[in-house]
């Protein structure tokens, strides 16, 4: 059998097993917008850190960090732990944000903005961001499974079929059963890449005669690829910082991540969402890492940075049947991301901008229905972004940078966050202008190319948008009421420490 067509059979076999499991999860979805988006808030603590780590863990892992592991070196391990590092923003910020929306029965992030600043067009301004930003970032995850089976089929899949069957598979489990669909093939999937990956890379280790060979022979061959400042110039501080930045706020300013803090069942499943997915986090980094050092020592010269993953499942020493499951993994895993980014969005149309601006009136009903319909619209607008990114992919095109990029214009919605949570001067107005003109100033700078004083758009939006929203803070008037409410009873509650 050909390698497209055994390709076409593993995609087949992971499509009915993922049907299988997504039509078992909507025998339990009731019909209102907490039932659909967040599982009814009753998600246990194992299959919340899964669906956390699949939903974090996609194309950017197995393709994207693999690929810029490959060209950059030890710069990427640091980059990826960065995110990990962040985390104990998440740590602190998980308690109040599951406190709040069983308090105020939130949907999404932009609804408790919008609500703790008394005003919706700061749940508008939230959601445009998002809307605008997540595009290219599912995009990228897109165009991960693109290169992926086209690489794993020698080119007998074409980039866009892959992006198509992706954008198809998304679309469908986003709509069976909602976040009960996601987060049941979220745990399968998040089991079938690590172990994949696993094994594959205990098997490119062996190739290389042994983890002490392999560690030799990297020191030996590729000695600047081990210092930062290095990866064939590659790193720079400028753009270690520009790369990084996103990637430590990630957990707040990325709305499908921090939707999941409204999802555990439970104190205990909160910290087992929380606990879980640092160890995965870790174990799949160091994966990660050492797949793109083994592949620049059993393919060295690649064009494409983002075919080393694709390259290595195709070489000898990988059975077959290993390689198709390392292949599904990935597939799955960037799946995964779209349609937890379609579901957030989808939410964020219904709750933020139909109910919350256009029609404040309409029924629970009429509000899901709306957030079902646009599910595929998002979807068809992130599946021609990748096919356009797909005809200029080449050296000057890499899925961790521009993942990382996309994930820079979400930062400007982080001093808005801070505001909520920990300041009562915070306005709306300033949240509203700090997210719009530091948007504006990424999205320039990102188009243009300009970089002032060498510091990346993320950086000088970032700057930007947080002085902005002290300065407006300060001259206008703050929701004082629900200001003292909202965090009174956040601090009344965490006082206990059991929320800790």
């Amino acid at each position: 059998m050909s390698n497209t067509a055994l390709a076409w059979l593993a995609i087949v076999i992971y499509v009915v097993l993922g049907f299988a499991i997504a039509i078992a999860a909507r025998r339990h979805v009731g019909v209102g917008m907490s039932d659909f988006f967040l599982a009814d808030r009753r998600v246990g603590g194992v299959i919340s850190a899964l669906t956390y780590s699949a939903t974090t863990y996609s194309a950017f892992m197995l393709v994207g960090l693999v690929g810029l592991s490959y060209t950059g070196g030890v710069g990427a391990l640091g980059f990826e732990m960065t995110y990990l590092c962040g985390l104990f923003l998440a740590v602190f910020f998980l308690p109040r944000f599951w406190l709040a929306g069983r308090r105020y029965g939130y949907i999404t992030p932009m609804d408790l903005l919008a609500d703790r600043y008394q005003s919706k067009m700061v749940g508008v301004a939230a959601a445009v961001l998002a809307l605008v930003f997540l595009v290219p970032y599912s995009a990228a995850q897109l165009l991960g499974i693109g290169l992926l089976l086209n690489g794993m089929s020698g080119g007998g899949i074409p980039v866009l079929s892959g992006i198509l069957v992706a954008t198809l598979l998304a679309i469908a489990w986003s709509r069976i059963a909602g976040l009960r669909s996601i987060a049941w093939t979220d745990a399968f999937q998040a089991l079938v890449m690590m172990v994949s990956a696993t094994i594959l890379l205990v098997l490119i280790i062996s190739e290389l005669g042994g983890l002490q060979a392999f560690i030799s022979r990297f020191e030996q061959q590729h000695p600047e690829l081990l210092t930062v400042t290095s990866g064939d110039g590659l790193w720079s501080i400028n753009m270690f910082i520009g790369l990084t930045l996103p990637w430590f706020f990630f957990s707040l300013s990325n709305p499908q991540v921090s939707q999941r803090f409204f999802i555990p069942e439970s104190v205990r499943a909160m910290r087992q969402m929380m606990a879980g997915f640092l160890v995965f986090g870790f174990i799949y980094t160091l994966i990660a890492v050492l797949w793109g050092f083994g592949a620049r020592l059993l393919v060295p010269g690649l064009e494409n940075p983002d075919m080393a993953t694709p390259t290595l499942l195709g070489m000898s020493f990988v059975p077959r049947a290993l390689a198709l499951v390392a292949m599904i993994g990935i597939v799955a895993a960037a799946v995964s991301t779209i349609d937890s980014i379609l579901l957030t969005l989808s939410s964020v149309w219904a709750r933020d901008i139909y109910r919350g601006v256009i029609n404040p009136g309409a029924s629970e009903r009429r509000e899901l229905r709306v957030g079902q319909w646009v599910i595929p619209i998002m979807a068809g607008i992130a599946m021609l972004f990748a096919w356009q990114a797909s005809t200029r992919a080449g050296l000057d095109f890499m899925i961790a940078p521009l993942s990382a990029a996309a994930s820079a214009g979400l930062l400007m919605v982080v001093p808005s966050i801070f505001g909520a949570f920990f300041w009562r001067r915070a306005t709306a107005a300033a949240s509203i202008s700090s997210i719009f003109s530091g948007a504006l100033v990424v999205l320039v700078l990102q188009v243009t190319g300009a970089r002032p004083l060498g510091w990346w758009p993320g950086v000088w939006g970032l700057i930007l948008c947080t002085v902005i929203f002290i300065a407006v803070s300060l001259v206008t008037r703050a929701p004082r009421e629900k200001a003292d409410e909202f965090m009174g009873y956040l601090a009344e509650k965490l006082s206990s420490g059991k929320y800790v």
